[in-house]
């Protein structure tokens, strides 16, 4: 079975059609674990909250989002366990302690960090962070 830590850049995506949302829903497959660290739910409803100002969606939507969010079978994460080597990584990478989390999520589960930020992705595809990393349309 594949290991999934999967970011809110490509969660948000299962919900709202963007850029990659047919490749993001490919995650929600049963054969795949999917997990996440706690952070993972404040970043999500923060960008449901940024739609909803907008005026993207309106009220009944985001509740509705923000409920069934919670309904997809994530395994979740302390982010105790795992904030000291994200701390080593953002120290050493120059990227947001928040994005960080994700990746030594997945170094800690030996699986695989999704996300479908560009930014984040182009800035580690070239380190030895690789190997946990995967973009959004890589997804297989």
């Amino acid at each position: 079975m594949k290991i999934f830590v999967v970011d809110s850049s490509v969660a948000i995506k299962w919900y709202f059609p963007e850029i990659h949302t047919e490749v993001a829903g490919l995650l929600l497959n049963p054969t795949y674990q999917l997990h996440v660290p706690q952070l993972f739910l404040l970043e999500f409803i923060n960008v449901v909250c940024k739609k909803r100002r907008r005026g993207e969606i309106d009220n009944n939507e985001s509740d509705f989002v923000i409920n069934e969010i919670q309904q997809v079978p994530l395994k979740w994460h302390n982010d105790r366990s795992v904030l000291l080597k994200a701390y080593e990584i953002a120290n050493e990478t120059q990227r947001s302690l928040y994005d960080c989390l994700y990746l030594s999520l997945a170094i800690s589960l030996n699986g695989k960090m999704v996300t479908a930020d560009l930014k984040f992705y182009e800035s580690l595809k070239s380190s030895n962070y690789i190997k946990w990393l995967l973009w959004v349309e890589d997804i297989s």
